[in-house]
């Protein structure tokens, strides 16, 4: 005798859908899942720790400077760019475009600042390993702020030698430094820059590094605001029936369970912020016009070159405390084409997605998951999402939760 094995939705799912057919409301959460939706919640995020490779991290007035440094269009090649161009605050600190724009058009999408200091690698690719190693990139990258650290020294001599000097202390005699020098500027730049003794450019190094420290400082105070989602967990947590701003609709609380149950969204989508920080290939196609991308695997010789990662001569880490970068994964095949989980934390008022805005719309990000499609390039981690048209928009009316 042959028996055949009955195809049932998940049991949770299952009673959410009897529910909807006798017109009543949709099952208590079960244990598991009211654990799943404490360990996503602000609640649940754990005191910000501390930076040790930036002894100023946590010092006010290093943020109150970083907060100024952050809106100076001065710290540009062209005077018309600062980091909160594509930062925008009224825009979760990130700009809606495809790719961001800067002093030209960059090959990568802004990416919002909230919560990115608990983050152990920064940039999509994670080619930086500290919130104020990020900030130093962008200000000599040629399509970004496109300037120099030689000229970022000597502005901070000409304009913020006071406030420099109360944060970091005495700044160096640059009197012997040119005015434009970098070793990654143009061929100009180079030329000068290797024409400097090895004490300036340490010295010109050290004041480049408290840049970013300063900016650093600054974006650790840039954190997620509160949203329906957390009120509703907050009253669940509390043992109290969750009403008004705290209530989800049954279609919301649907998403939400599929989020956690049935589609897994969680697996990587996972704690307050929504992102496990690790890199994934999710089969994702390159955006036309835009030159080769492998992601994690480029990004990995670059984190360990950087002078200024938490081994380098600019860090204030004991080499015991930078565990992240002694013994993260440097080679193999999952880092090919592999980005950045990106938190899902406001996720629903910041169109397009993906590194380099590759898909519109959250209906194109669930399609896509819906198919997934093989990588172009690498293994995708992907496996095809099997869920209804109804699931998909209970997925999309759970993720709006977590704007509002």
């Amino acid at each position: 005798m042959i028996r055949t094995r009955r195809i049932l939705p998940s049991l949770p799912v299952a009673a959410f859908l009897l529910a909807g057919l006798l017109g009543c409301k949709p099952a208590p959460l079960t244990e598991a899942e009211r654990k799943a939706v404490a360990s996503l919640s602000l609640s649940a995020m754990p005191p910000l720790p501390a930076d040790p490779a930036n002894r100023y991290a946590d010092l006010p007035a290093a943020a109150a400077f970083g907060a100024t440094l952050f809106f100076d269009q001065r710290l540009s090649r062209d005077g018309n760019v600062s980091c909160g161009t594509c930062h925008l605050v009224d825009r979760q600190f990130q700009d809606d475009r495809p790719l961001a724009v800067g002093i030209s058009t960059t090959s990568r999408r802004t990416m919002p600042l909230a919560g990115t200091a608990r983050s152990p690698f920064l940039f999509w690719d994670g080619r930086r390993d500290s919130l104020w190693a990020q900030a130093l990139g962008p200000l000599e990258d040629a399509r970004e702020h496109g300037g120099n650290r030689a000229a970022y020294a000597h502005l901070m001599k000409e304009g913020f030698a006071a406030r420099y000097e109360q944060v970091f202390g005495p700044l160096p005699d640059l009197s012997a430094v040119p005015p434009n020098a970098s070793p990654l500027g143009s061929e100009a730049e180079q030329a000068a820059w290797e024409g400097m003794s090895e004490a300036q450019q340490d010295a010109v190094n050290h004041v480049f590094a408290n840049i970013g420290k300063a900016i650093a400082a600054f974006e650790r105070t840039i954190v997620h605001e509160k949203t329906r989602f957390d009120r509703f967990a907050e009253a669940l947590a509390a043992g109290i029936e969750p009403a008004g701003e705290a209530a989800l609709s049954d279609e919301e609380l649907y998403g939400l369970r599929l989020f956690v149950g049935k589609a897994n969204c969680v697996e990587c989508h996972n704690g307050p912020r929504f992102s496990d920080d690790h890199f994934h290939n999710t089969g994702i196609s390159p955006a036309a016009g835009l030159p080769e991308d492998l992601g994690r695997e480029a990004a990995v010789p670059q984190l360990l070159s950087d002078p200024f990662n938490c081994l380098g001569p600019y860090s204030d880490a004991e080499p015991e405390a930078c565990g992240e970068l002694r013994f993260m994964i440097t080679s193999g095949p999952e880092l090919r084409r592999a980005y950045k989980t990106p938190s899902l934390r406001g996720v629903a008022d910041r169109p397009p997605y993906m590194h380099a805005g590759q898909i519109a719309t959250l209906e194109g990000v669930i399609e896509h998951y819906v198919r997934a499609p093989a990588s172009p390039d690498g293994n995708s981690e992907v496996l095809p999402l099997k869920i209804s048209e109804r699931e998909r928009a209970a997925l999309i009316a759970f993720l709006k939760t977590l704007s509002n």
